[in-house]
């Protein structure tokens, strides 16, 4: 038996997210389907970003435990052909077998896009979130200066988290503009259920002039989720990478991350 890990790249616009549910189809049950008829094996794999619907990833990761003679180098071209054209394994290979996506001490890198101009563009309508009103750039960068470091982001995530612990570490917030399109990068040890997509919301929000770049300060200190912005919309989103650790030494994570629950993913 042998741990494989999987970098898995896809657009989430028809998927009721990473997870399996019953009301839909999801990037887990389709991986899942692919692998089993690939090894002819029951596979179940376990992923690192429960990403929920619309929420795109271009570096999601995955294990799984098999017995297959395929060289995991070579799992990634072999499952590709079984795979629907949104969902892209890009990279297998083999990790140590106690190696868990969600308990190695990891740092994610999440993009939130928005799409500034008077007309929606009906080609970016499934990966950026279209915004009509002028936004600061300016105002929206001051904003994000308060949320980096470590802080009780319970302000920043759903009503609807089941975690107790809502301290997180942002190591870089940055947001920038090409033209009509603004993009924010948040790069940070774990995200609550909704943060960063609270935290884009809060952001247009300055940039329209709602709030003023000081307010978040203040939205942080007072852990109320009303005192936040809105919930930007789930297709502006998508999971860029996770950095792991190595963790080749010891054979495996130790436990040192942290299964924090569901991701900022929604």
């Amino acid at each position: 038996m042998k741990r494989i890990k999987l970098t898995v790249a896809y657009d989430g616009t028809d998927y009721c997210g990473w997870q399996i549910q019953k009301n839909g189809v999801t990037v887990e049950e389709v991986l899942n389907r692919a692998l089993s008829r690939l090894t002819g094996e029951k596979i179940t794999v376990v992923g690192a970003s429960r990403t929920d619907a619309g929420v795109h990833a271009q570096g999601n990761v995955a294990v799984f435990d098999t017995d297959t003679r395929i060289p995991a180098e070579r799992i990634a071209y072999a499952v590709n052909a079984l795979l629907p054209e949104d969902v892209v394994v890009v990279r297998s290979e083999e990790v140590p077998a106690g190696w868990h996506p969600r308990k190695c001490v990891s740092v994610k890198t999440y993009e939130y896009r928005i799409l500034n101009r008077e007309f929606p563009d009906p080609v970016r309508r499934r990966d950026t979130y279209f915004v009509s009103f002028p936004l600061d750039l300016d105002r929206m960068r001051r904003a994000a200066e308060y949320l980096k470091g470590t802080h009780d982001f319970k302000s920043f995530c759903s009503a609807q988290t089941t975690v107790e612990d809502t301290v997180r570490t942002i190591y870089s917030l940055d947001v920038d503009r090409e033209r009509e399109l603004f993009t924010i990068r948040v790069r940070g040890n774990g995200f609550l259920y909704n943060m960063v997509r609270i935290i884009a919301g809060t952001l247009a929000g300055v940039g329209r002039g709602y709030f003023e770049p000081g307010d978040v300060e203040r939205m942080l200190a007072e852990k109320d989720r009303t005192k936040a912005g809105v919930t930007a919309p789930p297709q502006g989103l998508t999971l860029v990478g996770i950095e792991y650790e190595d963790t080749a030494q010891d054979g495996g994570c130790n436990n040192k991350g942290n299964d924090q629950g569901k991701c900022c993913s929604s």
